[in-house]
């Protein structure tokens, strides 16, 4: 068991349930961080951040919200806007969230950083979690690999979800990916 404290990169309520409940159930101290510059329309962004803050206050969790840059997003990511979800746009917008993650986590003396984003089914752990391992050496701060959607992790998730009744989105949250719903 550990006593760790986890600065924990959440882009939604629903997979921030079942992620942050294995890290406690790990003995982890998780620090919920909300930077996704990414969500796209400004009502979007808004409920789901709205249900975060809410979810977080329900079961106090500790919540530190990061106002992004949806101009810097898009320079990173508009090249790639007619890639399809999980391409070389997806990858760069995962590399830009979690660098922010690592900077945090470094600067406030976090024992690591992760994501709840390798508990969607349409992501690539493999992806999210060498990108955390490269920020890892950048940053000197340990990257905690995870695969959230391991032992019905997604499933769970779902399944919190409903139990608190939280919104759930239908796509990932960019402009880029509201066209394939």
């Amino acid at each position: 068991m550990s006593s760790d404290k986890v600065l924990l990169h959440a882009c939604c309520a629903p997979c921030l349930t079942n992620s942050i409940q294995e890290l406690e159930d790990e003995g982890f101290l998780p620090v919920v961080y909300f930077y996704n510059p990414n969500i796209y329309p400004d009502i979007e962004y808004k409920k789901r951040l709205d249900e975060l803050i809410c979810f977080c206050k329900s079961k106090n969790y500790p919540l530190v919200i990061e106002n992004g840059d949806l101009s810097l997003w898009k320079e990173i990511c508009s090249p790639f806007k007619e890639e399809n979800e999980g391409g070389k746009r997806c990858i760069e917008c995962f590399k830009m969230r979690l660098e922010k993650s690592a900077q945090y986590a470094k600067a406030n003396d976090f024992d690591y950083f992760c994501t709840t984003l390798t508990i969607s089914p349409h992501k690539n752990t493999k992806n999210i979690n060498e990108i955390g391992t490269k920020l890892e050496k950048k940053y000197d701060i340990a990257f905690l690999e995870k695969n959230f959607k391991k032992n019905d992790g997604f499933k769970k998730s779902l399944e919190l979800s409903e139990e608190y009744n939280l919104f759930r989105q239908s796509y990932c949250g960019c402009e880029y990916s509201i066209r394939t719903i």
